[in-house]
């Protein structure tokens, strides 16, 4: 079992454990002793969201790899899949994102790269937080000039801006576009505008004042619809939104109706489909993608492979398979012809792409695949419990799934990141599975509340 990492990192109310200064600290020199173990120049890239404790988390990242004898590269607010670019374009060790992706403020989380820019596999954080909890580091603590130094990165936001629109089709512009874009107060406020900007486009700008506080607040990826009613006053031709961290991606077509992750899949995978692009005719999603994708799919005679929930899991299960394109139904596109995480920016820009191609607005893209109705219940854990744990719920479950048979399914399973029982039915009677999911939660309340 592991203490502090969790699906994606580790995260939590800043401040407290595990998110204080003394375990940011210790994960940094834990980061920095594995590295002293390789062959290259030891530095490592950090970067952070707007979170108002991201100053202090950072400068306690910073001082325990610099204790350890590596040197720090700072550079300030910046997508996650933005350190992920500069982690790999700067040869670094590593790359460290502080942030909580789409949670509110008060959270955060650090999240670890290595030197290829993919996130460290379970096994590593394993090693890390073995590190922590023994003596093992205190036999290296360099002094005199053998100890780290930091300093800033100024230019990383122009060089990630650059990538991304390297990204774009050259014989491509976005003139005569109007977008609408979110960014969540988060790390993309700095970069997106001028990115859509600079390919051509008129932006309508939100959610780019970031405070500190209101990170994701009733805007960006989490909440669309700001967005999307922007879109229909203004007329604009799309509405794009972003999460905190500008590793999701949520859009709204020219009628304001917003689009989620799996209908993005669709759009993408067809594209790469008709380029030969989609390597092994394979599209890698979680559990909670929708039916539909898979029926999507299958109509462009590719197939869904699909993962727990996790952008890591997807990843890795596309490095294993040898599959080029996947994501998740909440907008984490994974491209690994450009990137090798999600990427809110790039996405939007190779879905623009596609549009441009074809001619068509997004509407006309969207009808590529059908959802079934959806129910999503979250049940608050006063206290940790198995699902087996939890008096006939179990039973109850295997019962509607016999109803449901074919048309439908069920899924149950604890977050990663909060202290949730999420659970997920599908079919095709919106009434029916709103009623199964609403009785689940109930049981599990009760079970939890004991």
């Amino acid at each position: 079992m592991r203490q502090l990492f969790g699906t994606d990192g580790i995260r939590g109310v800043a401040n407290v454990h595990p998110m204080t200064t003394e375990i940011a600290m210790q994960v940094g020199r834990g980061i920095a002793f594995l590295l002293k173990n390789n062959k290259y120049g030891h530095r490592i890239v950090i970067g952070k969201d707007t979170r108002l404790s991201g100053y202090m988390i950072e400068n306690a990242l910073a001082a325990g790899i610099c204790s350890m004898g590596v040197d720090v590269l700072l550079v300030g607010p910046l997508p996650t899949p933005g350190i992920a670019f500069i982690t790999t374009s700067m040869r670094a060790d590593a790359g460290v994102v502080i942030s909580a992706s789409h949670n509110p403020f008060q959270d955060n989380g650090i999240k670890i790269f290595s030197r290829d820019g993919f996130k460290l596999p379970d096994q590593q954080e394993k090693v890390i937080e073995d590190l922590i909890f023994s003596q093992k580091m205190e036999i290296l603590r360099p002094v005199a000039d053998e100890i780290g130094k930091a300093q800033r990165l100024d230019d990383a936001r122009g060089r990630y801006t650059v990538f991304l629109k390297n990204t774009f089709p050259k014989q491509f512009t976005l003139e005569g576009f109007h977008i609408v874009l979110d960014c969540a107060n988060g790390a993309t406020y700095g970069v997106a505008p001028h990115v859509f900007e600079e390919l051509g486009a008129k932006v309508t700008p939100i959610g780019v004042s970031p405070n500190g506080k209101n990170i994701n607040a009733d805007c960006g990826a989490l909440c669309p619809q700001l967005m999307a009613d922007k879109v229909k006053e203004l007329k604009a031709d799309i509405g794009i939104a972003l999460d905190g961290d500008g590793d999701r991606l949520v859009v709204a077509d020219e009628h304001g109706d917003i689009v989620d992750g799996d209908h993005l899949m669709a759009i993408c995978a067809a594209d790469l489909m008709a380029r030969r692009k989609l390597k092994k005719k394979t599209l890698v999603s979680t559990v909670m993608s929708n039916m539909g994708l898979e029926q999507a799919m299958e109509r462009l005679g590719a197939r869904l492979v699909r993962t727990q929930v996790g952008d890591r899991y997807v990843v890795e299960e596309m490095r294993r398979g040898g599959y080029s394109f996947g994501g998740e139904q909440s907008g984490h596109l994974i491209f690994l012809e450009h990137n090798t995480t999600g990427d809110g920016i790039l996405a939007a820009l190779q879905l623009l792409a596609i549009m441009i191609k074809k001619e068509t607005a997004l509407s006309g893209l969207a009808n590529l695949m059908e959802s079934f109705p959806q129910v999503l219940t979250n049940v608050r854990m006063a206290k940790k419990m198995a699902v087996a744990a939890i008096p006939g719920f179990q039973k109850k479950m295997a019962a509607m799934e016999r109803k449901l048979g074919h048309d439908g399914r069920i899924l149950v399973r604890p977050s990663g990141t909060e202290p949730l029982l999420r659970i997920m039915v599908e079919g095709k009677d919106l009434k029916v599975i709103k009623a199964m999911a609403a009785e689940l939660a109930e049981l599990a309340g009760n079970a939890c509340a004991v």
